[in-house]
């Protein structure tokens, strides 16, 4: 696997730590509890009080932030580790392994994941006059940088928010538009920009990414869903490939397992029923699949985070 992020090596200008408040906040609003959603859209908290075992599922566009401890994604054979002097950031829909390095009872992982409001972003970028990001070659979906100071202060009073329910809808819209501009001025500000910019190659492949997800369960063809976003089969699998570190049928195929867990842990489907729901001809084939991508047969899988949850 290829480490992405070196945090020796990332951008040397001002640089910032998520304080003690924003893990205390974090904690008070999890309080017996993994994940919360909360009253702000898009905003979700987390808290683990041990190292978890990998585990696999689709990441939306989001920033990622957390007050201690470590936390590892992988994406394809690319590998993303960041702590509370960083962030990550993900500028499109994504099929990652997370994992939590670093945590314990005394010192917990507390995290937050905001979600990003792509045509907000974009209405942003034209009322600033940003200019986009036309890049010959899509770039990777996935980054993770230094905090600066703006950032951790815009979040932080997105946090404080939550203890004066009533400001939400006035204030929240215009913090979360304030956390929009410092991403798109930070040094992921153009890969942000390359998402959002109509006929760019990462515009083209977000499509092809949306379209994967309205028909996982569907067979398609390379040269067809190419077409549809307007380009030749060898650029498509190329700036795919560049965007997601994946092929479009690797691709297809983590969506698929993915949700033939999601159908088995939540709605109870044997699996033989979910892995027809999501597309496979094969029960052996899909436990194969499975068990390459969850480290489990289904059945055995999903008893063991039943016993977890429990």
């Amino acid at each position: 696997m290829r480490q992405q992020n070196d945090f020796a090596s990332l951008h040397s200008g001002a640089s910032a730590i998520t304080p003690p408040a924003f893990a205390e906040r974090i904690a008070r609003w999890t309080e017996g509890t993994n994940q919360a959603a909360t009253a702000i859209p898009g905003l979700i908290l987390h808290r683990w009080e041990a190292p978890t075992e990998p585990t696999s599922y689709m990441l939306a566009p989001n920033v990622c932030l957390i007050g201690q401890g470590v936390k590892r994604i992988m994406l394809g054979e690319d590998v993303y580790v960041y702590d509370p002097q960083s962030f990550l950031l993900s500028s499109v829909d994504l099929p990652v392994v997370a994992q939590i390095l670093e945590a314990s009872q005394d010192k917990p992982y507390p995290g937050l994941t905001l979600e990003l409001d792509l045509n907000a972003l974009s209405e942003l970028m034209v009322d600033t006059t940003l200019p986009a990001t036309l890049f010959q070659q899509a770039c990777r979906g996935m980054a993770v940088s230094r905090l600066s100071s703006p950032l951790v202060a815009a979040v932080q009073r997105l946090l404080e928010l939550l203890d004066a329910p009533q400001h939400i809808p006035i204030l929240a819209p215009l913090i979360q538009r304030e956390i929009d501009y410092w991403l798109l001025m930070s040094d992921q500000g153009p890969r942000l920009r390359q998402m959002i910019s109509a006929g760019s190659r990462g515009h083209q492949i977000a499509r092809a990414i949306g379209w994967l997800k309205d028909n996982f369960n569907k067979p398609f063809q390379i040269s067809d869903l190419a077409n549809r976003i307007g380009m030749s089969s060898s650029a498509f699998h190329q700036h795919f490939r560049a965007l997601t570190a994946m092929t479009p049928l690797q691709f297809q195929k983590k969506l698929r397992l993915n949700e033939a867990r999601r159908l088995m842990l939540m709605e109870n489907l044997e699996a033989s029923n979910a892995a027809f729901q999501v597309g496979y001809e094969s029960p052996s084939q899909f436990s194969r699949e499975y068990n390459r991508l969850f480290g489990a047969p289904p059945l055995r899988d999903i008893k063991n985070l039943r016993q977890i949850s429990a």
